[in-house]
């Protein structure tokens, strides 16, 4: 599990560099794919914030499973190769479970990941999220800004977003500071102190396999 550690302050000083950097590169772009959902915010702030909750699944599914994670945290991206993708198919699709996606920023990759992630909307989340998680080590292994932009940049054609989209995102500094202090609000009120972290109908979980996952999610079902 990751921890939290105070990036908060770093991260809004570098907002306007990441703008920068994302405006860079030039490679051609790619087809793309993806889907998901939104109903009402369950959480800290993001009506007034002006964040849009990303949300998976039926909105009167009886199990609410908030998942606090980042793009740059390799254990998030087990989760979601390893316990969101069942997790999916058995409680998910069948409207038993719905996911909500919470934004958590160690370090500025994490906050230009999300904003490339976010930017196609609702509509294109899950399916960017997807790829990032999937293709993590490949856009995060060199550790040089420039070329973790250009990756990123990849990732965002690969979801069918044009140039011009992208640096729009990724100049909206705005944005970039709301996404930050409703994410800080959100850790805060449900004292998340690693990635990922589960809030299952308001009650916190640690990273836990699928076995274990269902076990809860069974017992809260009444199964």
């Amino acid at each position: 599990m990751n921890r939290i550690v105070p990036v908060i302050v770093v991260v809004l000083a570098i907002v306007a560099g990441g703008a920068w950097w994302f405006t860079q590169g030039d490679e051609a772009p790619a087809p793309g794919q993806t889907q998901t959902e939104q109903t009402a915010d369950d959480g800290a702030g993001a009506a007034e914030s002006g964040v849009t909750e990303m949300v998976m699944g039926s909105p009167d599914a009886p199990i609410t499973l908030i998942e606090y994670a980042s793009f740059t945290c390799p254990h998030c991206a087990n989760f979601h190769e390893a316990v969101l993708k069942p997790l999916k198919a058995d409680y998910v699709d069948t409207g038993k479970v719905k996911v909500i996606f919470r934004d958590v920023y160690f370090d500025k990759i994490g906050l230009w990941a999300s904003m490339v992630a976010r930017c196609g909307g609702e509509e294109r989340f899950w399916g960017m999220t997807d790829l990032l998680m999937k293709g993590q080590r490949s856009w995060t292994q060199s550790g040089d800004p420039v070329t973790i932009a250009g990756e990123l940049n990849k990732v965002g054609r690969l979801a069918g977003l044009g140039d011009d989209q992208l640096k729009a995102c990724m100049k909206d500094e705005d944005k970039a500071k709301s996404l930050v202090a409703w994410s800080e609000a959100n850790m805060t009120k449900h004292e998340i102190t690693g990635t990922p972290s589960l809030i299952i109908n308001g009650e916190k979980y640690s990273n836990q396999s699928y076995a274990d996952l269902k076990k809860v999610l069974d017992a809260k079902l009444g199964g």
